[in-house]
């Protein structure tokens, strides 16, 4: 642990962080249309889960464009999931002028972003906030935790997550 990593006695204890090979907790969150999605419902498929902190922001519309045109994970059959804590509405609009082709789920209170660990302090220029941490979960077929990102960095990072898929197939054998 890092002095980075240390919180004052009058913050919320930081949430046990996930290792790869645990269960992933489930989740039920709705989409633009309203539509509740769970991870059971993806039961066999590779799942992305990316957190990310605003719709329509030049970050977030690079990296949900970056898994929108990413060849291997469309070959790969990996289900993407989009969370924030954007509203109906504001998915909708990001989805439609980006041809999104995925769902983007809402979490307005940050309930599950909290019990994974995307909410909470974070420093950007210098500055402690509180609010979402952009970050990536790669759930296996079973359920699984494969790989997280804690820290995305934007560019590159859907290359990133299809090689972990490679590798986590190689290591069962069926690349």
């Amino acid at each position: 642990m890092t002095d980075s990593d240390s919180q004052s006695p009058d913050t919320q204890p930081e949430v046990a962080r996930l290792q790869p090979g645990d269960t992933f907790p489930d989740f039920s969150l709705p989409d633009a249309a309203g539509d509740l999605h769970s991870l059971g419902q993806y039961d066999g498929k590779y799942v992305v889960l990316y957190v990310y902190p605003k719709d329509d922001t030049p970050g977030c519309t690079r990296e949900a464009c970056d898994f929108r045109d990413h060849q291997l994970l469309r070959q790969h059959g990996a289900v993407i999931l989009g969370v924030s804590r954007d509203d109906a509405a504001s998915h909708q609009q990001f989805a439609d002028k980006y041809s999104l082709p995925f769902p983007l789920l809402s979490d307005p209170d940050a309930e599950f972003l909290r019990a994974i660990g995307s909410y909470g302090p974070k420093t950007m220029y210098g500055k402690t906030s509180e609010g979402v941490k952009r970050q990536t979960f790669l759930i296996g077929p079973d359920g699984k935790l494969v790989k997280s990102w804690l820290a995305v960095q934007v560019d590159g990072h859907a290359d990133a997550v299809a090689a972990a898929i490679d590798k986590d197939l190689q290591k069962k054998g069926q690349a």
